[in-house]
């Protein structure tokens, strides 16, 4: 009579062979497939060394995958601009020229720098400063906002006001890379003294070009002597 093995030793025999299989098919598919993030190598891209050296995309990607979303959220959805453009104040019908720089990014932080000169053609008004403002929000965003700090000197008749200037900065983007934005700004000159003067902006900008762009500004200036507004009409260049 042929003697029948043990139970326990014909399970023990069956998932030591089911250990074995699983073991071979993950040392297969290891093998088989490039570990998570490895780009294939040239040939199995199908692709000439001639493209691969001609596209700084790929040469980025076959180094390592990069984090897409993170890049949308960091990389800036607006620009700097170079602004000239001509100026009215229409409560005495004066003419003028703007001039002015926006949003120098300082390294790859939200910090930028802005500066601006204006006059008018008989030399009764006249403004510039330069200003830091910081962005609090990933530069990404299409909503943003910035604390700003600088100094400015406004000049209206005979009377002159120049020191800090704080205020605040909020941008709305509409479309990235400056094809299209609007941004209103609050700002104080020599906040605290008997010669303050308060500055109301608000602008909007569409691009032209890839390059160039028309921008429309007013803003309203408030001292304790006088109130005046002013227009302004520039064109703006995108380096």
């Amino acid at each position: 009579m042929i003697q029948q093995p043990p139970k326990n030793a014909l399970i023990n025999s069956v998932f030591g062979l089911g250990l074995t299989i699983s073991f071979l098919t993950i040392s297969f598919i290891s093998r088989a497939i490039p570990a998570l993030g490895e780009i294939p190598p040239n040939q199995e891209l199908d692709l000439s060394p001639e493209v691969i050296k001609n596209s700084p995309v790929l040469q980025r990607w076959r180094k390592k995958i990069p984090n897409v979303l993170e890049d949308i959220r960091n990389d800036p959805s607006f620009v700097t601009r170079f602004r000239a453009g001509y100026s009215l104040y229409p409560g005495e019908q004066f003419g003028g020229i703007n001039l002015g720089v926006e949003d120098i990014f300082l390294d790859s932080t939200g910090l930028t720098f802005s500066g601006e000169y204006q006059r008018t053609f008989n030399g009764k008004r006249q403004a510039y400063g330069a200003d830091l403002r910081y962005y609090l929000r990933p530069l990404g965003n299409y909503v943003n906002i910035a604390p700003i700090l600088g100094y400015r000197n406004v000049e209206i008749n005979s009377d002159r006001t120049s020191g800090v200037n704080i205020g605040v900065k909020l941008l709305l983007v509409l479309s990235r890379s400056g094809a299209a934005d609007i941004s209103f700004s609050q700002s104080w000159v020599a906040p605290g003294s008997s010669e303050e003067v308060g500055l109301t902006s608000i602008s909007f900008a569409y691009a032209l070009t890839r390059k160039i762009r028309l921008s429309t500004d007013l803003q309203q200036q408030n001292s304790p002597s006088d109130k005046d507004s002013r227009i302004g009409v520039s064109l703006e260049f995108i380096p």
